[in-house]
């Protein structure tokens, strides 16, 4: 037989129906073509050794012991295709059994209807095995082909890439045209060089680590919008990614890293229609040689360059806008979230105690703790790039410190340290408006000195959601230098709801002579009124205090006019002029406003601890003088009853001394010398 009757001869397929004698077989003869690659993969080695024809004259025997067929081979066959095999096109539903072909090489079921691989597993010498468009489900009975190179999978309906732990050999693995919606369980293939995955149900890229030896990867008419992990890949030239969902070069910014990269596409993307697509790219990918199957020219590369430079600039200023945007959106909405938290574990607290004491009169303007503060939020879609600089910010920041233009505003209890910064005297110069939102109004107080030094042109200020719940927490605003404006949000103050509110802080800081009161302006009516309602108030307040407390109470310079008024009551009445009556008048009314302070809630309990204390050590002190005491009076009266009898064995023991007189004073005399 010449070289081509070889190639041109017949498939002949005897199936055996029964187990009956040889003379019962029905034998179909079939000519039929049979290439075993198609050319589907570039450049494989392979390739060439099993692209030519064959016929194989084979025997699928079908058993009544067992429910596969049972391919033989005639001698011949063996001997002139020993390393190979086709049984493509055979409407195969299963794998036959193949005995005596330990030695196959390649093996091909193109064009079946297989639905599971088995029954290949002694096949331990094979390195190519392709199974294209059949119906098989499940990547399975592969863990014994360890020298398998070639996997070709695709056009079948495979969901899932599993079962390939023992293919470490692998060099090519196509899986196009399957179910397949995550790259998974491929990291351990260091020597694959080529993954085919087109036509799937990806929506992302990632999970590629340990894949060191690939060098092409096709991921064509999938549903992809991002690509992670590419820049993992050190030996990647070529790239695939036509007819997918990518719509901005961040969601493929990993690729910028890539040293290896030579040919990519991305053809058929939303992000192919954009006027900057293609400078963007070669400005982020300068190795690239073809772009789109398309050869980059030099002057391409130039004028990429030139355009990308000033979108950049352009996006840079606009991405910082948007971050910073969107970072004080977040940093606020977490802020009012910890302060909603505070303010439910308060009303828990104030809800406990009044269990515990139901007959406890309640404090009118208790705060409801179940009202969550409802901030405005901003909301609009974020592209990749914000959504990736701002994961987990909502979490860490807790308060915000921000300046604009003349306006300081403060998120946060935490942002009161912002006043121990070194701030430069220009900006604190220009900041005449304070605010404060979600920060307890007794923290407030504490750095208001603070306030004064560091901003000395500050003149108005706001609050909103600061616990503003009592008329008496408006006296602390009056060691400030000065008050133009005071603006009181109704959010989280309920004592806006008092009608009296505006004229009390017209009353107590007077001395500020306020202009406006939540915009509104200053009337002499309203200082004439506030006078009228409060003015007996303070007069009350200052008669009731004793000298020494109210001398504590005041400033050291309101001291010296307290001290001049007490010393010129002594004086004669003509003595003192019209003018200094005046003085003392003014004087007298400013004082008086000045007996109306207020104590923060910390500051009070640390107060109340103090004097626990001291009465907890007075309270030791005395019963140790008491149990000292009491021990001494015992004793006092143990002797009492003793001394009697000690008194007799004293005289009785002087009287036996002395009795021989010579003796005693020769002891006495001993005793002399033996204490020189």
């Amino acid at each position: 037989m010449d070289c081509q009757a070889e190639v041109n001869c017949g498939l002949h397929l005897v199936i055996q129906t029964s187990s009956l004698p040889e003379k019962n077989k029905v034998e179909f003869k079939l000519n039929k073509d049979t290439s075993s690659f198609p050319g589907r993969l570039l450049q494989h080695d392979l390739e060439r050794n099993y692209s030519s024809r064959q016929g194989d004259h084979i025997n699928l025997v079908s058993s009544s012991l067992s429910s596969f067929p049972i391919l033989q081979r005639s001698s011949e066959e063996k001997i002139l295709y020993s390393d190979r095999l086709s049984l493509e096109r055979q409407k195969l539903t299963v794998c036959p059994i193949i005995n005596g072909e330990d030695h196959l090489r390649l093996l091909n079921f193109q064009h079946n209807f297989i639905t599971r691989i088995q029954n290949i597993s002694n096949l331990q010498k094979l390195i190519s095995l392709d199974l294209y468009d059949n119906q098989i489900e499940e990547i399975s009975g592969l863990s014994t082909l360890r020298c398998l190179r070639v996997l070709l999978l695709g056009k079948n309906r495979i969901k899932k890439i599993s079962n390939l732990e023992n293919l470490k050999s692998l060099d090519v693995l196509d899986l196009h045209g399957n179910q397949i919606t995550k790259i998974e369980n491929i990291n351990h293939l260091c020597e694959l060089r080529v993954l085919n995955l087109a036509r799937n149900f990806l929506s992302h890229v990632d999970n590629l680590n340990g894949l060191d030896s690939l060098t092409e990867l096709n991921l064509r008419h999938n549903q992809i919008t991002f690509v992670r992990d590419v820049d993992n890949l050190p030996c990647l030239q070529h790239l695939f990614l036509s007819f997918n969902n990518i719509s901005s070069f961040d969601s493929v910014s990993c690729l910028a890293d890539s040293s290896s990269l030579s040919d990519i596409t991305f053809d058929g993307n939303p992000i192919a229609q954009e006027s900057w697509y293609k400078h963007t790219v070669l400005q982020n990918m300068m190795q690239l040689r073809q772009l789109d199957m398309k050869r980059i020219t030099e002057e391409e590369r130039r004028m990429a360059s030139v355009l990308a430079k000033k979108e950049e600039e352009k996006k840079r200023e606009s991405h910082k806008q948007s971050l910073l945007k969107e970072k004080r959106r977040l940093t606020i909405n977490n802020v009012a979230r910890q302060w909603d938290l505070q303010q439910q574990r308060v009303a828990n607290i104030a809800t406990n105690e009044d269990r515990k004491d139901s007959d406890s009169p309640q404090d009118p303007c208790q705060i409801d703790g179940s009202t969550l503060s409802a901030f405005p939020e901003e909301t609009g879609p974020l592209d990749s790039g914000l959504n990736n600089a701002l994961q987990g910010l909502s979490v860490i920041d807790t308060y915000l410190v921000e300046v604009d233009g003349d306006t300081l505003s403060l998120y946060g209890s935490g942002a009161l340290e912002s006043l121990d910064r070194n701030w430069s005297v220009q900006t604190a110069g220009m900041i005449t408006t304070v605010s404060f939102t979600f920060i307890e109004f007794d923290e407030i107080v504490q750095v208001l000195p603070k306030l004064k030094i560091k901003f000395p042109n500050s003149l108005h200020l706001k609050f909103k959601e600061t616990n503003l719940v009592m008329l008496q927490q408006f006296n602390a605003l009056a060691q400030l230098r000065r008050i133009d404006q005071l603006t009181i949000d109704p959010q989280g103050n309920p004592v806006v709801n008092f009608t009296l509110w505006k004229y009390y802080v017209l009353f107590r800081l007077s001395h500020f002579s306020m202009q406006k009161i939540n915009g509104t302006e200053v009337t002499q009516n309203d200082m004439i009124m506030a006078e009228r309602l409060f003015g007996i108030l303070a007069h009350v307040a200052s008669s009731e205090l004793p000298q020494y407390r109210l001398i504590s109470i005041l400033g050291d310079a309101r001291k010296k006019q307290f001290q001049y008024l007490l010393e010129s009551k002594g004086k004669k009445p003509g003595i003192i002029n019209e003018e200094n009556n005046d003085s003392k008048r003014l004087v007298g009314e400013n004082t008086n406003r000045a007996t109306l302070n207020y104590t923060t809630r910390d500051f009070y309990n640390e107060k109340l601890e103090e004097i626990k204390e001291k009465k907890k050590f007075c309270k030791t002190y005395i019963e140790d003088l008491v149990k000292e005491a009491t021990e001494i009076n015992m004793k006092n009266e143990a002797l009492q009853k003793l001394w009697p009898q000690m008194f007799i064995e004293l005289v009785r023991d002087a009287v036996i001394e002395i009795r021989n007189k010579n003796s005693y004073m020769k002891l006495c005399l001993q005793q002399i010398t033996d204490q020189k």
